[in-house]
């Protein structure tokens, strides 16, 4: 007998978008940008995010029985589509995951003992046993890990930028020395420095995964409604705070207190030091890491969710179709935790652990920025097919706001792609053994879709 799932609220679903990409460890990365972030993020979120947030919106609105990037991508353009879009979607979550695991075991180390940083056991272990333990979390089901997610938001995200953003306050407000100019001049960056490009576009992939959410539109009380309601509202949460957030840390510390070289941990010392509370640090970076893992729930499930979609259409062998009684297709769930252990492994077996990092990161932007421009061309398709649709939301404008939002959702995407076939300076590697591996890694990761069409085919080949 299965349990019925009870429903998602709409506070809930925003605390799963929010958490599970608003994190306070890219603040002081953005920080180093100084008054500038302003226009980074602002920038940003008009030719990424809000066409992003506005997309998914409309396109859950079209079809609210079936949500996420496989349905949206199969009615706009056919199964073969739909296949390519979920699996560009979830292999891009399969090289993002060292990254974000390897951060979290660095984070640990911190708050035990900051000497196993280098210790490649520990880390390995600490990578394996956070990734299973999130993956036996939502075997649960959906009620139980949007619960988990929701609680370590609020306290991993909401209350640490809430304590940033009211120390900059007390800051500002006693008169102390802001370290910052906001002068009209500084608030606009030179575009003309190549390196502000990389840092537009690593800002613009901090916005990644908003359209997540859609594979839940199942799971979500009143969904016409709330589901264009959550993408609004979580979108102008994760502006506001990561402006306010970032601008606060660059607002107080010194640029050469802001360098990332010594770690996120020691930014977050030297801030706190600033105000004469240094026992905070271990106790923000211990939010920050429950934040994080908390925020990852949502990787784990909305695209193992997606790729179940494409198994149901007979992409993917009936194995990975079975369901436990909470409604979770566990088989998939756990073939993705043994295929992340694997290549969380290769990942520590490479000799310059750093220079894979960023070119991990860099390869994980392109993926999902193809898979973005696929949905944006989505939307253009499916406005026409149902013009006449009665509908809770549409994107303001008609005809003329669905091409415009669109194409500089294209523009922006388009533009990630093409910076990161280039390696930021501070990388020091070769330029076109870069691009040539960036190259190699793309189509590497996306030559396993093929395997997946012919499966089908000579599947239905054998049932007729």
């Amino acid at each position: 007998m299965k349990h019925s799932q009870p429903k998602i609220s709409l506070y809930l679903l925003v605390l799963l978008v929010v958490s599970a990409i608003d994190s306070i460890r890219n603040l002081p990365a953005a920080a180093l940008f100084g008054s500038s972030i302003v226009f980074f993020y602002l920038f940003s979120a008009l030719i990424f995010l809000i066409p992003t947030a506005l997309v998914s919106a409309e396109l859950s609105s079209v079809a609210p029985d079936q949500g996420g990037v496989y349905h949206w991508m199969t009615r706009a353009f056919g199964d073969k589509i739909g296949m390519f879009s979920i699996w560009l979607q979830w292999i891009n979550t399969m090289v993002w995951y060292p990254t974000i695991l390897s951060f979290i075991a660095g984070v640990i180390a911190y708050l035990i003992n900051p000497s196993l940083a280098t210790n490649k056991i520990y880390i390995i272990s600490t990578i394996l046993s956070v990734f299973w333990l999130l993956t036996f979390i939502n075997l649960f089901g959906i009620k139980v890990s949007a619960k988990v997610n929701s609680i370590a938001g609020l306290i991993g995200t909401i209350i640490p930028l809430s304590l940033l953003i009211l120390l900059g306050g007390v800051w500002a407000f006693s008169g102390q020395i802001a370290q910052i100019d906001f002068s009209v001049k500084s608030l606009i960056p030179n575009l003309s420095n190549v390196d502000n490009w990389f840092s537009l576009t690593a800002i613009m992939a901090s916005f990644l995964g908003i359209e997540l959410a859609g594979v839940h539109v199942n799971d979500i009380k009143n969904p016409q409604k709330n589901f264009p309601r959550a993408m609004l509202l979580s979108s102008l949460v994760l502006i506001i705070t990561m402006v306010l957030g970032s601008l606060v840390i660059a607002y107080i510390l010194p640029k050469d207190q802001i360098n990332l070289i010594a770690g996120v941990m020691q930014v977050f010392e030297n801030f706190f030091k600033a105000f004469n509370i240094p026992w905070v640090t271990p106790i923000l970076i211990g939010l920050v890491l429950i934040g994080t893992v908390g925020g990852m729930i949502n990787w784990l499930i909305s695209p193992a969710k997606g790729l179940y979609h494409a198994a149901e259409y007979g992409f993917l062998p009936k194995f990975f179709k079975m369901k436990n009684k909470y409604g979770v297709a566990y088989n998939i769930l756990i073939a993705q935790a043994l295929l992340v252990s694997l290549f969380c492994l290769i990942f520590f077996l490479v000799p310059s652990v750093n220079a894979f990092y960023w070119f991990l990161t860099g390869l994980s932007t392109d993926l999902y920025m193809i898979m973005y421009i696929l949905m944006f061309m989505s939307a253009i398709k499916l406005h026409y097919t149902y013009k006449n649709r009665a509908a809770s939301f549409k994107i303001p404008g008609g005809d003329i706001g669905m091409w415009i939002t669109c194409l500089i959702g294209i523009l922006g995407s388009l533009l990630t792609i093409a910076v990161g076939f280039f390696p930021p300076s501070e990388l020091r590697v070769n330029a076109v053994r870069y691009t040539f591996l960036i190259i190699s890694g793309n189509i590497l990761m996306i030559s396993p879709v093929f395997l997946f069409y012919y499966y089908k085919r000579a599947h239905q080949k054998q049932i007729n």
